[in-house]
Order: structure tokens, then sequence, then C-alpha cells
């Protein structure tokens, strides 16, 4: 099942369960999914237009008379447009507002540069009190969205609208502040986020092959990150891997960085070294950006030499 599917399922339940959950979308209901649900919640579905600050505020004044505001929109205009509304009318003020930004990074493909989003999560995670979250597939999503709704507070979470590889079974006991070990390693210990997770996990498979025993960790909540979970696992290692969708400045590897400072352990980056996206199909744009399982497999390697 694709993820916007997963995604609007779930609304659907929310709002059948809790009249006080609302949608909120700048036009592109139909492409993130929601546009469905309508006419089935007239009175709890609102269009804002291609006006993304006037969504993000409505939520805002919305949430102080107890409704539950899901927001929606492509990834730069749901974190760089709407910077101030979250960190004033949102954050600031303790609303509970949930953001849902569709397409991040090379998954913008067509779109280009200016809608291939590598710093979203740099920019929300400098915010006080929104908590960031990325799932790695339909079933950590599925299960995470009740969660999220449920959470008092602001929620930040990054969409990708298509099919993912299935990595998690549905005995899967998801916990939204807690790391997930996918694969237990001694050598290296790669964190990944998002649609770069079962990529690890296929590079890890390909370094079991060459002598290299190592450890995948999902980091799905990339703040409040998990610091117990991920300094245990790499002082087991000895090596750390970041690898994600986003600019290594502002997301998970600056995250790990900053949690790791104090160790001594090797951290090597697989991710978007501080460019601007372009126009082309997600494999082109791996290949460009160094997104591809032999980068990973390559930073994998240096990580190791480096202990």
């Amino acid at each position: 099942m694709d993820m916007k599917t997963v995604y609007v399922n779930a609304l659907d339940k929310m709002m059948a369960d809790d009249r006080r959950v609302v949608i909120l979308d700048a036009d592109l209901g139909r492409s993130i999914g929601p546009r469905s649900l309508y006419g089935k919640y007239p009175k709890q579905c609102f269009e804002a237009g291609i006006a993304e600050q006037d969504m993000a505020s409505i939520a805002a004044g919305m949430a102080s008379y107890g409704y539950k505001p899901w927001i929606e929109t492509f990834t730069p205009f749901a974190t760089r447009r709407i910077c101030d509304q979250v960190t004033i009318s949102i954050a600031y003020a303790k609303r509970n507002v949930k953001i849902v930004g569709s397409d991040p990074g090379i998954t913008a493909e067509l779109n280009g540069g200016t809608h291939m989003s590598f710093e979203d999560f740099g920019v929300l995670r400098s915010i006080p009190d929104v908590v960031l979250f990325e799932a790695a597939d339909e079933v950590e999503l599925a299960k995470a969205l009740p969660v999220i709704n449920d959470y008092e507070g602001c929620v930040y979470l990054r969409l990708f609208r298509k099919e993912l590889p299935k990595i998690y079974d549905d005995n899967y006991k998801f916990d939204l502040f807690k790391a997930s070990t996918l694969r237990e390693g001694k050598d290296l210990t790669i964190f990944a986020s998002g649609i770069m997770v079962n990529d690890a996990l296929e590079a890890a498979k390909q370094l079991s092959g060459q002598g290299v025993d190592a450890e995948v960790v999902n980091i799905h909540t990339i703040k409040p990150i998990d610091r117990e979970g991920i300094i245990a696992a790499a002082r087991k290692t000895g090596a750390v891997l970041t690898v994600e969708n986003h600019n290594i400045i502002g997301g998970l590897h600056s995250a790990v960085l900053e949690t790791l400072a104090e160790e001594k352990i090797p951290v090597v980056a697989v991710g978007v070294h501080d460019r601007f996206g372009e126009v082309g199909k997600m494999p082109y744009l791996r290949e460009t950006l160094g997104l591809t399982l032999g980068d990973i497999v390559n930073a994998a390697k240096k990580a190791v030499s480096l202990k």
C-alpha cells in the first residue's frame, strides 16, 4: 500500500472517532490524498488555498478552541514558508497542531530544486517543542499516526506519498520516542531515516559478505532524538554512519553528531552535502547526490577504517 493511502485511512478513522480532528490543506488535497474525505466529513475539512501561512495561523486558532488540526502541503511550504507561524503561533503558543510535509528531499523528483527541500528538518529542529518524525514504511506510518494524533503538541511529519519496501510486520511495537534496531551488528552502527532505511538494510547485507557486521537503527524521530539508544549503539560498535535524504547540516547527521560529541567515536555521513536539488527522477538524483547503495557501502567501510 502506498504511504498516502495509509495516511488517508488513518485520518478517516481519527475523524470518525473524534470530531475535533480536522484537516486543512493548501490546494493539494488530491495530490496528498485527503480530498477524498471532504464529502464524508464536510465540517472537518477546510481548503485554505495556496496560502500556507494563513493555513498555519487558522490551524493555531482552531487548536486554541480545542480542535486537533492536521495541516498539509509540500515539504518546503510546510516548513520554510510557514516558519514564523510555526515558531510563534504554534510552538511558542503551545498549540496542538500536526504538520505534514509531502515529497521530502529527492522524492520531489520532477518538481526540481525549488520544491526539493533538504533543509526542512534543519529549519524546524531549531524551534523548541516541535517533534520531528519520518516513517520508514507503511506499517510504521500506520502505527505512528494515531500516536501522533494523541500527542499533545506540535509534530512535523515528513511524508513520502508512494509505496516503500515493507520493513516491519504487524507485530511491530512502535514507540514515538525510541529508535528501532532492525539489525544487530558489532563492527558499525548505521543510523538511517525515512526512505533510506531500506537502503541501509540492503547495504548491511552487502557489507556482511565483505566482512563487516553492520547494525542498522531506524531513527524515525529526529527530535527529541533517542540519546540513550544512540549512545548505547555507538559505544557497542565504535563506528557510526548516518544515512538520510536531507542536508547533512541540520538533520539526522547533525543530531547524531551532537549526541555523540563527547564519545570520541568516528561518524561518517551519507546525505546531501549542502547543495540544492535539481529536476530528475530518483535513480538519477541518488547518483548525483551520493545517495546510492554503493555510496552507503563505501561510507560504511570508511567509518570502520577510522576506528
